[in-house]
């Protein structure tokens, strides 16, 4: 069925609706209005509690059914402070859960609190902040050098943060935190989820705990855990203003913050998890589900938002309204983004009217979208297939780099050729044009080797298979499919050979990274070899296993140089960060003009594209500018395991290339060689070279 754009236009207008404006508390000067939407209840309560014991209900007041579904009441009880829940009783049937007995979370409560008895409550927070004229940094997409990271894991163990605001929001903006992404040169931090959240029983009867923070209990409120002993010993109002003076310190380093979040689904699993907010709201409205109420779960964690309705895709939006602008965050990544886009039919669109919303609402305008473009529904893989405006996660990069440096290079090792030639590879180097279209050009791709699920780094170059044991799931969980390779030992070795392989092939693969046409995002602990022992599955470990360590041997120092140089290079050099595809005999403006050299200097035929027997490239880009000099660089890719000699080619207006940086090298090389067009440069093997062609 072809969705028409009247159609689209028709379903985002519903979503949009005035009926559902102002939804949560709204503060005046007589107190509250609360506004709850729900299509199902018979009947709704505002529950007060006392402000120092959580389980003492000191009032309640009746809603009223108003237009559009929504439930209202204004009332003196509600301020600064207020501790709340609501109470919701509607008709037993399929698909519905009511429940007037408990006692739920506001969807848009701006903070919650935990009762004695391991219940929650919506507390009512004065957001009043004083942001000192600072704005968002604004950085474009082609300058954005992203660092994914762990809010607490970051700063846990690092010496110079002090205690007390180790694994917290002030911790992340310590003077030492922020240098460190200063000097590294990374322009944008990515926070695991920081909306709030809980851990799965059943991790709890292991011992263990939700880490990562993908199992959402609400979607406007910061997780208090990640504030200082002070801040949550004063409240909700505190942990906020935390919060935001993180971002105000980052914004004034001129370093963006983009938050993962995870609308996907939330903490109240499958039939029979807990009821804390939707489910005991509206649950057919809310949940995706079959007739009979079963839940249809697209997201592996026991149920999924349904925002084919109105009010669950308006939640959304409204949440993204609230970070973006009354805390001043400056993008988002959207967890298994494919079924936010998951029509009534379950089926996925990139018109979808909250996709559409997203990107056209003005309160969203200048905030980065950044889509994990899969889920794993059918259908559910989607890389390539969001529309103008969004930045999708490239998962086909991420496999193709490491097969060309790790898998491909250990199946030589057992076959003695490659299983393929270097043109996939390649695609990849130049921005990925077979997977994006033309229009949306390269910087619609999110480049990555590693991320927080998988592998680190370190581990992807030392493990040829998981290790996940300690996870309590008899190693079932965590990919199977790595595309890894341990060189010659599984882990931990003492043999310096090997060891002397994993450093490069580390270089190798942070190279490839930093010098690809796209977007890159670096995994935080990897500039520096973090290890998780071969874990590739660490989200139920809030241990030093997962927190960054800031104690490194000589080696990892020179590996975060390479980093360091390698993002330099990259800011310096506009030719590796296009903004558009360039396109055959016309002169595209931020497009980099490629030419594809062999090892001999000639131009590459056809049948080396893909002949398994020659991986050696030399590819030149040369800008287009519109606001930067006009830049050329010559990169040289080799990828087998045997040295060979390379001729430089001869390149139009090329008179001598500059040496800028060799994966050969174990501390990034500080003389500028020169050679001429037509000089022979030895690689050794499975290596990297970058010049400046002048």
């Amino acid at each position: 069925m072809v969705t028409t754009e009247p159609a689209i236009a028709t379903a985002a207008a519903g979503l949009l609706s005035p009926d559902l404006d102002d939804l949560g508390v709204t503060l005046g000067p007589d107190g509250g209005t609360l506004r709850v939407w729900s299509s199902s209840a018979d009947s709704m309560e505002l529950v007060i509690f006392d402000d120092t014991d959580l389980d003492w209900i000191t009032d309640t007041v009746p809603l009223v059914a108003t237009v559009g579904d929504v439930w209202t009441t204004t009332t003196a009880l509600l301020r600064p402070g207020t501790r709340y829940a609501i109470r919701v009783d509607g008709p037993h049937s399929p698909g519905n859960t009511f429940n007037r007995g408990t006692l739920l979370i506001e969807p848009y409560s701006r903070g919650v609190v935990r009762n004695s008895f391991d219940g929650w409550r919506s507390a009512v927070v004065d957001g009043s902040f004083d942001w000192d004229g600072v704005t968002k940094p604004g950085i474009p997409l082609d300058r954005t050098v992203m660092y994914e990271g762990h809010l607490k894991g970051l700063s846990k163990r690092h010496p110079d943060v002090p205690g007390a605001l180790r694994g917290t929001y002030a911790g992340l903006a310590h003077p030492s935190m922020v240098r460190h992404l200063l000097d590294l040169g990374v322009t944008s931090v990515e926070l695991l989820p920081i909306h709030a959240f809980v851990t799965e029983p059943r991790l709890l009867q292991h011992g263990l705990a939700n880490y990562w923070g993908y199992n959402t209990l609400n979607f406007f409120a910061p997780h208090a855990e990640y504030a200082t002993e002070e801040a949550r010993r004063q409240g909700p109002d505190a942990v906020l203003r935390e919060f935001k003076s993180m971002v105000k310190l980052l914004h004034e380093a001129g370093l963006e913050v983009i938050l993962d979040v995870v609308y996907n689904h939330t903490s109240e699993e499958g039939i029979g998890g807990p009821r804390t907010s939707l489910r005991g709201i509206d649950n057919r409205a809310y949940y995706r589900q079959q007739d009979d109420g079963a839940y249809i779960d697209v997201t592996g964690c026991g149920n999924a938002v349904n925002t084919s309705t109105d009010a669950a895709s308006r939640l959304v939006l409204d949440s993204l309204r609230y970070w973006a602008n009354e805390v001043q965050i400056d993008g988002f990544r959207f967890d298994l983004a494919a079924t936010l886009g998951r029509d009534a039919a379950h089926t996925f669109t990139p018109e979808h009217p909250l996709l559409r919303a997203i990107i056209d609402d003005p309160a969203l305008a200048g905030v980065k979208k950044i889509s994990e473009p899969w889920d794993v529904g059918m259908g559910g893989w989607q890389t390539g297939n969001f529309g103008d405006g969004w930045t999708e996660w490239n998962d086909r990069y991420r496999d193709r780099v490491r097969n060309f440096w790790l898998s491909d290079v250990d199946y030589a090792r057992r076959a003695s050729t490659s299983p393929v030639g270097i043109g996939g590879f390649a695609n990849r180097l130049s921005g990925s044009a077979n997977t994006f279209s033309d229009e949306r050009g390269p910087l619609a791709g999110i480049n990555f080797v590693t991320a927080h699920d998988g592998f680190t780094m370190r581990d992807l170059v030392s493990y040829d298979v998981k290790h996940n044991l300690g996870n309590g799931e008899q190693n079932r969980d965590g990919a199977d499919t790595n595309r890894s390779f341990n060189h010659g030992a599984e882990g931990p070795t003492d043999d310096e050979r090997i060891l002397a392989t994993r450093r490069k092939a580390m270089r190798n693969l942070l190279g490839t990274l930093l010098l690809s046409a796209g977007v890159p995002m670096l995994t935080a602990g990897d500039e520096y070899a973090r290890t998780q022992r071969g874990n590739n599955n660490a989200y139920c470990h809030d241990s030093p296993l997962t927190w960054l360590s800031w104690d490194h041997a000589a080696w990892q120092e020179d590996l975060y140089a390479h980093v360091r140089h390698l993002i330099r290079l990259r800011h310096e050099n506009p030719a590796l960060r296009p903004i558009r595809f360039a396109r055959l005999d016309e002169r595209t403006p931020s497009a980099s003009v490629m030419e594809w050299y062999d090892e001999h200097g000639e131009t590459m035929s056809i049948e080396r594209w893909t002949d398994p027997a020659h991986r050696t490239l030399q590819y030149v880009a040369a800008s287009t500018p519109e606001t930067e000099s006009f830049n050329r660089v010559l990169l040289m890719i080799h990828g087998t395991e045997r040295a060979t000699e390379v001729t430089l080619p001869d390149v139009e207006g090329v008179t001598r290339f500059v040496a800028l940086w060799s994966s050969e090298d174990e501390t990034p090389g500080a003389d500028p060689t020169e050679y001429a067009p037509g000089d022979v440069v030895s690689l050794g093997g499975t290596s990297m070279r970058l010049f400046q062609a002048v």
